[in-house]
């Protein structure tokens, strides 16, 4: 997946549980960790915003760009 997510690095650098995130933002424990484990297929501004507010970072904290390296057929052998 192209999208990785970083909550858990930001959690260690807070020394921040998963619960505690989860009742700061005001979401489920389920829908944090299909978040967290990179299962989810959207994310609303506003879970953004209030992940960002309760560990004190930027979306570019938690979210991530990686491309998929991107298939050669002309394979060097």
């Amino acid at each position: 997946m192209p999208i990785q997510i970083h909550i858990d690095v930001q959690l260690a650098k807070r020394k921040m549980s998963v619960t505690q995130l989860t009742e700061k933002v005001g979401i489920t424990m389920a829908n944090l960790s299909v978040l967290k484990n990179g299962k989810a297929k959207a994310v609303r501004f506003s879970t953004l915003e209030a992940i960002c507010k309760a560990l004190d970072c930027q979306p570019g904290d938690i979210l991530e760009y990686v491309p998929e390296e991107e298939e050669n057929d002309s394979t060097v052998v």
